[in-house]
């Protein structure tokens, strides 16, 4: 199991480091779809090249992200039930979902999307507007976006396990961040010491 703990902690590590290099991909599409809309208002031209790296950029950072955002633990959940449960029958779950769902469809997207893009490669293919880009690179990124949110699962998996045996704190405990329920409960007591003092002060 400490093997595994430590192929675990690797990927995390990877995606943690993509997740903070992919705020860049970000910035450069705003920066680039900021000077695209300058240029077009003040020259009077573009070209789709323009438009089109901003796609790209938007599809790699939305793409690559899945795996740093499932270490996160921001994908989204529907806890009206599942939160009401004990914590190990919600580990549970989370492990049926890996298995059941999140491994099973990233498998199939590789298995399938990975031949489209080499097949993209082979033949060069470039984007049907005038200007526009080659189309492999954003491709690429379909695979490598589901190979790290695969990584991931397999990740968050043995993390689940190893807190079931009781060889690991809680994997979905978000250290020194506070939960939704807390921060209304300290707004809620925040109104009602200002409602006090207001009382008070009449």
């Amino acid at each position: 199991m400490q093997a595994l703990l430590k192929f675990s902690r690797g990927v995390d590590w990877l995606n943690s480091l993509v997740g903070r290099c992919l705020i860049w991909l970000i910035l450069a599409s705003t920066v680039i779809s900021g000077i695209n809309a300058i240029v077009r208002k003040v020259l009077h031209t573009s070209s789709n090249a323009y438009l089109e790296v901003q796609w790209y950029l938007f599809a790699a950072s939305f793409l690559l992200a899945a795996g740093y955002t499932l270490l996160q633990g921001e994908h989204v959940k529907v806890d009206v039930i599942a939160s009401r449960l004990s914590k190990r029958t919600q580990i549970w779950i989370d492990i049926f979902g890996f298995v059941f769902f999140l491994t099973p469809m990233a498998l199939a997207i590789l298995w399938f999307g990975t031949p489209f893009v080499i097949q993209a490669i082979q033949t060069g293919e470039m984007s049907g507007n005038a200007g526009g880009l080659v189309r492999w690179p954003v491709y690429l990124m379909i695979p490598l976006g589901f190979g790290l949110l695969l990584l991931q699962g397999m990740s968050e998996l043995i993390k689940r396990i190893a807190f079931l045996k009781g060889l690991i704190d809680d994997p979905t405990a978000k250290k020194g961040e506070k939960t939704a329920e807390q921060d209304l409960a300290e707004a809620l007591r925040g109104l009602a010491g200002a409602k006090d003092k207001s009382g008070q002060g009449a």
